[in-house]
């Protein structure tokens, strides 16, 4: 292997482990502000840095640091404490895995040698997240067993009968969809949805498949196990479920584990459905042929756009009663330097690569860099629905929920493959 070859193994995977680990802290912080903004309270603003807050973003990190510190306690009366401590971490680790196949930007090209931007390139594509993820129930199971708990037992045979009931419906959304893709590789699924339909219409899942966009999103709900399908845990019925009996570390796994599904099973629908990486009506090619032109709009919105969010946290950053010497106050003074600096920053790189010309390779890099932060902001989108229904919806009881699967989902997914078969095959 050269050095560039090594150089990009090394960026996919750093790119597939941190950004889900990343996104556990920003999701917790998105779920207890969103939580408070619904509820009509304040949500997590009292945990600091030396007065710093970042808007509630420190509460996860000190909730991190309570829980590695906090005393880890197995009770005496379980008997497999072997598949008691490996339950959380297969769960953690299979949500993890699951990300590894999907492109987070478009393939790049060095030299002669062509680089999937994924943390794992292969060709296996979507078979692979309907594999992988469907291991994550083992470690439910494992753990209520193991518990030797009458509470996690009943939590461990409510997600093994769910997962079981709704990965049918998921697996036939998806058969529908391969029906128009005609590929199980994510990477060309993205790319047929960087085309237009006559010309001014974005290719996209959800719009040529609203059906199945609707059924996959439900499903993935209930397989991350997450209101209003969240009976696993049902804290009212069970205690907490499988989980009633950790602790420390081993809850955080449960825990982390729970956000990492939510963030992969945003990146999945937004894959299949919301046009991955791309932006509207700006595909691959369309950006690298106009790299000058976008790096030239960008010396405009970046500074449009960071001085817009100052305007704002400046404005959210103060308290609605005159308070001396106020510390919110202080934090926005600084970070407004913070945030003018990085846009001069990056308004400097985009000169200085504009000053030298772009040339291929910089138009590539160019444009994955795009690719990511799109592809970010569109997986936080979708997380925020995540959080949004948890909010609003009740839990389903054990009956309504099968109901809705078998009875709702299943006949609909169904009709839905019938009816891209016969569209697909008339089009031919």
């Amino acid at each position: 292997m050269t050095g560039i070859d090594i150089l990009m193994v090394v960026l996919r995977v750093a790119f597939a482990i941190f950004v889900p680990l990343t996104f556990i802290v920003i999701f917790v912080w998105m779920e207890r502000r969103g939580a408070s903004f619904i509820q009509d309270r304040i949500g997590p603003n009292r945990a600091n840095v030396g007065g710093f807050t970042l808007g509630g973003l420190v509460q996860p990190v000190a909730d991190a640091v309570k829980l590695i510190f906090k005393e880890d306690l197995t009770p005496s009366h379980i008997k497999n404490k072997i598949y008691f401590m490996v339950a959380p971490a297969l769960v953690f680790c299979v949500a993890l895995l699951t990300f590894a196949v999907i492109p987070f930007a478009d393939d790049i090209t060095i030299g002669e040698t062509t680089y999937m931007m994924q943390g794992i390139p292969t060709d296996v594509g979507i078979l692979w997240f309907l594999g992988i993820a469907g291991f994550a129930v083992y470690g439910v199971i494992i753990a209520g067993w193991s518990s030797h708990n009458k509470f996690s037992m009943l939590g461990g045979l409510r997600a093994t009968a769910q997962v079981v009931s709704f990965e049918i419906p998921l697996a036939l959304a998806v058969i529908a969809l391969l029906g128009v893709y005609g590929s199980i590789h994510l990477g060309d699924m993205v790319r047929y949805q960087g085309e237009l339909l006559w010309g001014f219409i974005p290719a996209w899942g959800i719009i040529l498949q609203p059906v199945g966009f609707v059924l996959f999103f439900i499903t993935a709900v209930a397989e991350a196990n997450r209101t209003p399908f969240d009976i696993a845990e049902g804290e009212s019925e069970i205690v907490a479920g499988y989980f009633t009996e950790y602790s420390s570390m081993k809850f955080a796994l449960f825990f982390m584990g729970e956000y990492v599904a939510m963030f992969v099973s945003s990146a999945i629908i937004v894959t299949l459905y919301l046009g991955g990486y791309h932006i509207p009506w700006l595909n691959t090619e369309t950006l690298r042929e106009n790299a000058t032109l976008v790096a030239q709009t960008l010396l405009v919105l970046v500074p449009l756009f960071f001085g817009m969010f100052i305007l704002w946290m400046r404005k959210n950053s103060r308290s609605h009663y005159d308070r001396p010497n106020d510390p919110r106050v202080r934090e926005a003074n600084v970070l407004t330097v913070v945030f003018i600096a990085l846009a001069v920053v990056i308004n400097l790189v985009l000169l200085l690569a504009l000053s030298g010309g772009l040339g291929e390779m910089g138009a590539q890099i160019l444009t994955m860099i795009i690719q990511i932060v799109v592809f970010i902001m569109k997986v936080f989108l979708v997380g925020f629905l995540y959080v949004w229904i948890r909010w609003t919806l009740p839990r389903f009881r054990y009956d309504t929920l099968q109901m809705l699967c078998w009875k709702v989902l299943l006949p609909i997914a169904l009709v839905n493959i019938l009816v891209t078969a016969v569209v697909v095959l008339s089009l031919q």
